[in-house]
């Protein structure tokens, strides 16, 4: 009889121990616990050791670290009628453990969905320029939309990125040859301001000089100077009439004494004879 009490009172106690073992539950500084007892929600437990009732209870444990997910990528044509090729990353965490359990069957694939649905419609309504040229304000446009989904299910988007656009390859060369033709322009602008500078400059040098003649024939004199450096046989250097008029007015006066000297001593010939 004392066997069959001992027995009896050791499959009580290893009864006990299970019931004991089976409603300890242990959750992680970074999870939360939302309990169900007999399908009725009690709440969100943890972090810690704490207690459920065994085996009319049931416990999810919900993630509340920052999750990254990739959004495959997204063939959408853009608003000038362009294909491209999107990749993009969300962050994101559950900020209420228990809408992420209740309102939704399964948080992660639902914030996928909403997230690839929402970059097509967003890229779709934009152009090409404005998708490459103003990435953060289509990103920030990304979060809101995404977030404002996703609110209902306890989870909030901290950041929504652009990672990868991939653009056809005539795409590519048409951009290349817009991104060359700018080039060229600005070249071209640049060029013309120096010239209009430096005609400025020059009009102001040559009123300078203008004035005073002495100036201008310093100047020659300094070409011919730089001219003679090179070492050239034959130097062609132009003159203008106002430096040459005076030497050829003398050299005729010159002309004019000598011919009027030989006119007299002729005379004076004759008259000797």
């Amino acid at each position: 009889m004392s066997l069959l009490v001992l027995f009896i009172l050791a499959a009580i106690a290893l009864v006990i121990v299970f019931l004991i073992l089976s409603a300890i539950r242990i959750v992680q500084q970074y999870e939360r616990g939302v309990v169900f007892v007999l399908g009725h929600l009690i709440g969100a437990k943890g972090p810690g050791l704490f207690f459920v009732p065994p085996f009319i209870s049931r416990m999810s444990t919900v993630d509340l670290r920052i999750v990254t997910l990739t959004v495959p990528p997204q063939e959408i044509i853009t608003r000038d009628n362009v294909t491209i090729k999107v990749t993009a990353v969300l962050y994101f965490n559950v900020v209420d453990p228990i809408a992420a359990i209740v309102n939704v069957v399964n948080f992660n694939q639902a914030t996928s969905q909403i997230g690839q649905t929402t970059l097509r419609n967003v890229l779709g309504q934009s152009e090409l320029d404005e998708l490459l040229a103003d990435r953060n304000k289509i990103n920030r446009e990304l979060q809101a939309i995404i977030d404002e989904h996703t609110s209902r299910w306890g989870v909030k988007v901290t950041a929504v990125e652009t990672k990868d656009v991939e653009l056809p390859v005539t795409m590519q060369r048409a951009m290349a040859k817009q991104a060359e033709a700018e080039r060229e322009k600005r070249a071209k602008v640049i060029h013309a301001q120096g010239e209009l500078l430096a005609s400025t400059q020059l009009a102001q040098a040559a009123n300078i000089i203008g004035s005073q003649p002495a100036a201008l024939q310093l100047r020659y004199l300094q070409t011919l100077t730089e001219i003679a450096v090179e070492k050239n046989s034959t130097i062609i250097f132009p003159l203008p009439m106002d430096v040459i008029e005076p030497m050829i007015k003398a050299m005729r006066r010159q002309d004019t004494a000598a011919v009027q000297g030989l006119s007299n001593n002729s005379r004076k010939e004759e008259v000797l004879s």
